[in-house]
């Protein structure tokens, strides 16, 4: 089972908290041929071996409630594949002072899967690695990056900082989309071979996942993603699970957002009915009661105790006898 949860589907909102975002970029309407479209390129990811994906909506700045709308609810369910719904918010100076996730807007945040957080600045990303992965309704699944826009991170990626959000359960993903995109420049892929680089060498192939995060003809099989991160120095084996077995606990803990403190169950002790329940036999404690004896074997006992008691008696009348025989000798 092999996953990408990063397949973006519209243009890129922009969010101001001043402003009301532009009406084109909310109010998108799935019509039957962009369904079609959609549906053309789920087949091709079903067909490279994926079979959980993700419908990624990006949005720049601030998350504004009023404003947004989720256009990935009238996307059709698939039998084939397991199709999720994930919001990306790109941090920008703007979002330093808050970008929407708060307790207030859960409600609304509870419509997407995932939520993933894209930091651009050094303080977006502490927010985001410190304060947004912490279990809650509100919490970030996702921390991306803009691999290829520069030739590296505007921010030094700490390992103390990297460790708390692992910790917290938070994932960081490397898309490859800029690699194999038909047209990048050879700067932009240059940049994201020495940014990607640095990033799965600080991660040390821990808490790590692959995406696509492209459009038609930019996704490559798992196997494929797998060789990619080989070159990018991690082991096979953490290049299977960044693919398999960490989205898939990713999944677990981003279901904890719809419960209290990330709680998965509550258990309670049923009490069975007193009419169901059938009587059962006394049963006696060893320890305390004894089991009975047959009479027999108790006479046989005392009779035995009283012929020892005789024969004892018998004993220590021929001993006295004796002694007395030899004072008597002895006075003589």
């Amino acid at each position: 089972m092999y996953f990408d949860l990063n397949v973006p589907v519209g243009p890129v909102t922009e969010g101001s908290k001043k402003g009301k975002a532009p009406a084109t970029a909310n109010d998108v309407d799935w019509s039957e041929r962009d369904q079609a479209a959609l549906d053309a390129r789920l087949d091709v990811l079903a067909h490279l071996g994926y079979t959980v994906i993700a419908l990624n909506q990006t949005i720049r700045g601030v998350f504004i409630p009023a404003t947004h709308r989720n256009t990935l609810l009238k996307i059709r369910p698939r039998k084939d594949i397991t199709v999720l719904r994930r919001l990306t918010i790109i941090l920008t100076e703007e979002s330093e002072k808050g970008f929407g996730l708060v307790n207030g807007n859960a409600d609304i945040l509870k419509s997407y899967d995932i939520i993933a957080l894209c930091p651009t600045t050094a303080t977006t990303f502490s927010l985001a690695c410190l304060t947004h992965s912490v279990p809650s309704p509100i919490a970030a699944h996702i921390i991306t990056f803009d691999l290829h826009s520069a030739p590296r991170l505007p921010f030094f990626l700490k390992l103390s900082t990297l460790k708390v959000a692992v910790k917290n359960g938070a994932v960081f993903e490397i898309p490859y989309f800029p690699i194999v995109k038909r047209g990048m420049g050879d700067r932009a892929r240059r940049n994201w071979w020495s940014t990607a680089k640095e990033v799965a060498r600080v991660l040390g192939g821990k808490g790590l996942i692959f995406s696509g995060g492209g459009y038609e003809g930019d996704v490559r099989g798992a196997k494929d993603v797998i060789n990619l991160s080989t070159i990018l120095g991690c082991k096979q084996d953490q290049g299977h699970h960044a693919m398999a077995v960490t989205p898939k606990s990713l999944l677990l803990r981003a279901q904890t957002r719809q419960t209290y403190r990330a709680v998965l169950s509550e258990p309670r002790l049923i009490m069975p009915d007193s009419d169901l329940v059938e009587p059962q036999p006394a049963v006696a404690d060893p320890v305390t009661e004894k089991p009975e004896q047959p009479k027999e074997s108790l006479q046989s006992k005392k009779r035995a105790l009283e012929e020892d008691q005789e024969v004892e008696q018998d004993g220590t009348q021929v001993k006295k006898k004796k002694k007395r025989k030899d004072k008597q000798k002895a006075s003589t």
